[in-house]
């Protein structure tokens, strides 16, 4: 068995992630996980798959047709996953919308030797004055357990308006 991942990009419309699904199943292809929105009309999906090698080729073939219904598809190999090093440890920033957040917030998690395994962003209405928030969250993991009260200082440290969540 050969583990694929796959990305998906294009207009969004009805139908179109059983449209997928029904290729991997028709290829005896198993859906192993996957991430996926609508983000500004858009469709963006990842995926891992499993299928038999005797079915990869004629799977990434019809895969490859969609690319004439406007979507970009993009297929990679699995890679032999190494054993996860760190502590991980998720996190939730929410404060005010402005240029530049991500950078210096994933800036600040690289400079204290932590990975990001999971991310996810948006912006909400504040519940009093519905002003733009914007929050962060996911999951990083430490190099070493130690760092962890730098990086919470650290991500404290980006702005007076950012609060700050952190979980195991």
């Amino acid at each position: 068995m050969t583990s694929l991942i796959l990305t998906i990009l294009g207009p969004d419309r009805p139908g179109l992630v059983e449209n997928i699904a029904n290729i991997v199943e028709q290829h005896g292809g198993n859906w192993l996980e996957s991430r996926m929105a609508k983000l500004s009309g858009h469709f963006a999906g990842i995926l891992r798959i499993e299928v038999s090698s005797e079915h990869r080729e004629a799977l990434e073939k019809e895969l490859s047709q969609l690319n004439q219904d406007g979507l970009k598809i993009s297929l990679a190999i699995e890679n032999a996953e190494s054993p996860p090093t760190g502590s991980p440890l998720s996190i939730e920033i929410v404060g005010n919308d402005e240029p530049g957040i991500v950078k210096r917030i994933t800036s600040t998690i690289a400079k204290h030797h932590s990975n990001v395994i999971e991310l996810e962003t948006s912006l909400e209405s504040a519940p009093m004055s519905g002003h733009l928030l914007f929050r962060i969250s996911g999951t990083v993991t430490l190099s070493e357990p130690q760092n962890r009260s730098a990086l919470i200082t650290a991500l404290e440290n980006l702005g007076p308006d950012l609060a700050v969540t952190i979980g195991e």
